[in-house]
């Protein structure tokens, strides 16, 4: 299946989504803060990157935005995760670079059709 690259600080939230998708059949990497995760983005390039927006050392919004600008991970898609459900939140994930925006706590489902159709998009 599907690299994916998972980043987020919470231990429970890490092990229940990368349970979960490995289940599904995808190799999923983990990084703990934003600025891991740029660096993981650039050297794993996975097929899709679920990142969290409150992050520690470098948060989402600005992790989002320099593997958006680097051009080796630019086209991967980024799904925010937050547990900001404010009006104008998922307007501010995509205008940082987010390809789609889900919330916390994440409703499984709902999430994998939601990476099913970006990693479907990346590759037409």
């Amino acid at each position: 299946m599907a690299k994916i690259l998972l980043v987020e600080d919470n231990e429970m939230n890490r092990d229940m989504l990368s349970r979960r998708l490995a289940r599904k059949g995808h190799e999923v990497f983990i990084a703990v803060d934003g600025a891991e995760g740029v660096s993981m983005a650039i050297d794993k390039v996975p097929d899709l990157i679920l990142m969290d927006m409150s992050l520690p050392v470098l948060d989402g919004w600005q992790a989002t935005q320099q593997i958006k600008a680097a051009p080796e991970t630019k086209t991967i898609p980024v799904i925010a995760l937050t547990a900001h459900a404010m009006a104008g939140d998922r307007e501010k994930c995509l205008a940082a670079g987010c390809d789609d925006y889900d919330t916390k706590p994440v409703e499984f489902p709902r999430l994998l059709g939601k990476i099913e159709m970006l990693l479907k998009e990346a590759m037409t």
